[in-house]
């Protein structure tokens, strides 16, 4: 029996408490067509340790879209995303990001693809402290410090004084909330500035293009006439500003006050329908 004919099926615990019904179909597409080996794990250190021993076997994820990215940032620190193709059959909360990467919806389908796919390698994105990104990384905008009640001086009963008497003084009208506040970053492709300091900015976002190169949109802020997103490509991109988070596909991330992402061309493989 050829290695691609052994399977490690590993179960994420979300989609076993979330749908039961489809991992069960799942398990029996896959044991029907293959010698399969099932792993249970209830939490991130069994998944983690069950990928890396899992020997000649291919490894297919049972679970949702934080599954699938834990299972590649576990191989790529073990530097084994070189040596197998990733399966995974979407069950749990979230699917976006596999079906934008072309994993078919639907237990059936998917393990069926797992079966009789093909291994087609996909571009990586990787930060300066080791985190993968596999779809889209998006920076949004920073929450006004005015949110949330902030205290007056460092007196809030003088803030609910004020508040009151504002309150007598005015007629009543519906409170807006604030919103969240533009984003002050310097966003550079491979050593190029996109957009400075000076520039605030709505959001930034950036995904591994199909040619080694990120793309990078980055949305100012409109003063006046609307203001365009502006585009650029690269290889490493950098941002850097005031503490900001970020969300790395389906993981959020910061706040850091500079990160940078380089391009790791075909550095992981997925298992996709012919």
């Amino acid at each position: 029996m050829s290695a691609r004919d052994q399977l490690l099926v590993v179960i994420d615990p979300v989609a076993r408490r979330t749908d039961g019904e489809s991992v069960r179909i799942a398990k029996d597409v896959l044991g029907a067509g293959a010698a399969v080996r099932i792993c249970l794990p209830e939490g991130p250190e069994e998944f983690a340790k069950a990928l890396v021993r899992r020997g000649a076997r291919r490894p297919v994820v049972i679970g949702d879209d934080r599954a699938l990215l834990r299972a590649v940032t576990v191989l790529h620190r073990e530097r084994g995303l070189g040596s197998c193709a990733v399966s995974v059959v979407p069950v749990g909360t979230s699917h976006v990001l596999s079906r934008s990467l072309g994993v078919p919806s639907g237990a059936v389908a998917a393990a069926r693809a797992v079966l009789e796919g093909v291994e087609r390698r996909l571009d990586l994105l990787v930060d300066d402290s080791d985190g993968v990104v596999l779809g889209n990384l998006r920076i949004p905008p920073v929450t006004s410090p005015a949110a949330g009640g902030t205290a007056v001086d460092g007196r809030p009963w003088l803030r609910t004084c004020q508040s009151f008497v504002r309150t007598l003084a005015r007629p009543a009208r519906v409170a807006s909330a604030p919103g969240p506040a533009p984003a002050r970053l310097r966003v550079e492709a491979d050593g190029v500035v996109v957009v400075d300091l000076d520039q605030p900015v709505e959001g930034v976002s950036v995904r591994p293009g199909a040619d080694g190169l990120a793309e990078v949109e980055v949305r100012p802020t409109s003063v006046g006439a609307a203001a365009g997103p502006l585009r650029a490509r690269g290889r490493t991109i950098t941002v850097s500003g005031a503490d900001f988070r970020y969300r790395a596909d389906a993981v959020v991330g910061g706040p850091v006050r500079t990160r940078t992402w380089s391009v790791r061309t075909g550095a992981w493989g997925l298992t996709l329908p012919r």
